[in-house]
């Protein structure tokens, strides 16, 4: 039925810092940043994979009222949003390196796991953000192992 993810949101309280993390810091690329009138639509994506957007929303009008908007970031300054965005790198220890020395924080070190080897980071406001490089696996293509373990993935 749907043939791709092209927009997910996070949550951050100050746009102009948000854009100089997720551009300057993890080296995605600003993908749209229009003043709407009614809000900032501010989007980044991986360099290469434009239509695959995450837009970077204050909390607040049109979406919700000023009382949603002080429990959200209530929420994102505890850390407590959950997970908010899953990244892929060919590199996990040259990533983990390059993101130690950008001060990032970190809130896990490099973990293998079945999967692959990820490490768990904030951005400046609370959110949660893991970064994994897959493991390699023999005889299986990339794009086909989510199919492989789920069935009806397939569909």
């Amino acid at each position: 039925m749907y043939s791709t993810i092209n927009m997910s949101q996070i949550f951050v309280l100050d746009q102009d810092k948000a854009r100089d993390f997720y551009v300057d810091v993890l080296g995605l690329e600003v993908s749209n940043d229009l003043d709407l009138g009614f809000m900032r639509w501010l989007t980044v994506c991986v360099p290469g994979t434009k239509g695959r957007d995450v837009l970077l929303e204050k909390p607040g009008p049109p979406g919700m009222d000023a009382k949603s908007a002080d429990m959200v970031r209530e929420l994102v300054t505890k850390g407590a949003t959950g997970f908010t965005l899953g990244l892929t790198t060919d590199n996990i220890q040259k990533t983990y390196e390059t993101l130690k020395a950008r001060g990032v924080e970190f809130t896990q070190e490099p973990t293998t796991q079945s999967y692959g080897t990820d490490i768990g980071i904030r951005d400046p406001f609370g959110n949660n953000i893991r970064i994994v490089q897959l493991a390699e696996t023999t005889g299986t293509p990339p794009a086909s192992r989510s199919s492989a373990a789920n069935p009806k993935s397939r569909r």
